[in-house]
């Protein structure tokens, strides 16, 4: 295939690829099988940190030739036929204390990542619900730093009764942090927290030209609030039917059926 003529297509995962269920319909699954058979790209780009992204395609046997995961709000990309890491970039370590002291003070949850573990100050309701889908291990500990030793790809807000009081967090932190983070709720109880020239919006610019291809031949399809700017970068934004209003009224397209009825399929066969 002439390089010129390759697609990417990139998928939020909850709400967008998969069903209420984690699950791949057959349909949507035989649709980006005759994507990626055609010489396309697929990537998946999520919330989610790379060891649960690892998790996910290798349970659902999304293992097409050509595919990159990209976690964390953007701040990874990994490339899974080479088996390494094309670009990382995390929370300055600088920030990390503070992160913990803020949610401490505002009395909200907050745990960050290693390449391998969930680390945490406290267990609890929060982190048990966090954890009903995220597999990844966890470490609690008063010394988070004994653990960490880079910068967190990612770090997340969990608070599952009171939004106002997360929100207050919220704009504590960007006050203290001065624009070097970014914060974007990817549902209504995780905000996420990462640094400023991550997001899944910058992914999109960053393996289209490591791939060198085409902007406008580059697909994105998501459903919440971190993914408008995935949809906004990419050649075609398409927004799920189930989608957060403001997903939709920037999006190219929205699906007419939802995540639980193939909603997908016909745009990754169209996109070939």
């Amino acid at each position: 295939m002439d390089i010129s003529a390759k697609k990417i297509f990139f998928f939020d995962l909850d709400g967008t690829l998969l069903t209420t269920g984690k699950q791949v319909l057959p349909k949507t699954m035989e649709a980006l099988k005759k994507f990626t058979d055609a010489g396309n790209h697929f990537c998946i780009n999520t919330g989610r940190a790379i060891d649960s992204a690892k998790a996910v395609a290798a349970d659902l046997g999304l293992d097409f030739k050509g595919s990159f995961l990209c976690g964390s709000d953007g701040t990874e990309i990994y490339d899974v036929d080479r088996d390494e890491f094309i670009y990382k970039v995390g929370v300055p370590l600088k920030y990390v204390s503070l992160i913990f002291d803020l949610a401490k003070e505002y009395d909200v949850h907050v745990h960050a990542y290693t390449q391998t573990h969930i680390i945490s100050k406290q267990d609890g309701e929060c982190m048990n619900y966090y954890r009903r889908v995220i597999k990844t291990p966890l470490i609690v500990t008063d010394d988070v730093f004994k653990e960490i030793k880079e910068p967190p790809s990612k770090m997340l807000s969990v608070e599952l009764h009171d939004h106002d009081k997360q929100e207050r967090f919220r704009k504590a932190l960007m006050e203290a942090t001065k624009g070097e983070l970014t914060t974007l709720y990817s549902n209504p109880f995780y905000l996420e927290i990462f640094p400023a020239e991550a997001g899944k919006g910058s992914v999109v610019k960053r393996l289209s030209e490591y791939l060198n291809i085409p902007i406008e031949n580059t697909y994105a399809a998501g459903d919440e609030e971190n993914d408008i700017s995935m949809l906004e970068a990419a050649g075609c934004g398409i927004a799920m039917i189930n989608a957060k209003d403001s997903v939709k009224q920037i999006a190219d397209m929205v699906t007419t059926l939802d995540n639980d009825h193939d909603g997908l399929a016909e745009f990754i066969l169209g996109a070939i």
